[in-house]
């Protein structure tokens, strides 16, 4: 019975962590760190996400999402259920996850998050596509609220920056 819990547990994981970002598809909820915890119970499998913002627009279409993956598994009864207790930082990213942003364009978050401590200030952003420090915030918002867009002052290109929180 264990054996084939912890078996249901690994190909649900496997199904659900493959789900795709809609707002950065080239990431993973996996990549990202939002996939948190996947239980068995009997026939039941509940899913733990976290929003990377609590009011993040994306999670309807994650959950929907996952649990179309999971069904698609072979799993009739899917809870998907949105943690937001731990809050979701960027240390939840995986390094290839990191990488898959630089690949796309988007400056991955750098460093470790603040907890409880002084607050880090970036001083400057890496260029995705020439990698130049030589870069600007134009606003600290981008094209989701997770990223600030900036421009670099030596390739002129506009980027995102995913945002250390």
């Amino acid at each position: 019975m264990v054996t084939a819990m912890t078996d249901a547990r690994e190909r649900a994981w496997t199904a659900a962590a493959a789900v795709k970002d809609p707002e950065v598809p080239v990431l993973t909820i996996e990549d990202l760190g939002v996939l948190r915890d996947i239980a068995v119970d009997g026939d039941r499998i509940r899913v733990d996400i976290t929003p990377t913002y609590s009011g993040c627009p994306a999670m309807d279409a994650i959950r929907d999402d996952v649990v179309l993956a999971l069904t698609d598994a072979g799993f009739d009864d899917v809870e998907v259920r949105l943690v937001l207790s731990p809050a979701w930082t960027t240390d939840w990213m995986s390094a290839d996850g990191k990488r898959k942003l630089t690949e796309y364009g988007i400056a991955p978050p750098t460093g470790r998050a603040a907890h409880g401590g002084p607050i880090r200030l970036v001083l400057s952003v890496r260029c995705p596509r020439c990698g130049s420090l030589d870069t600007r915030e134009i606003s600290r918002f981008g094209s989701t609220s997770c990223k600030a867009l900036y421009e670099c002052r030596a390739c002129l290109e506009p980027f995102d920056h995913f945002k250390a929180i």
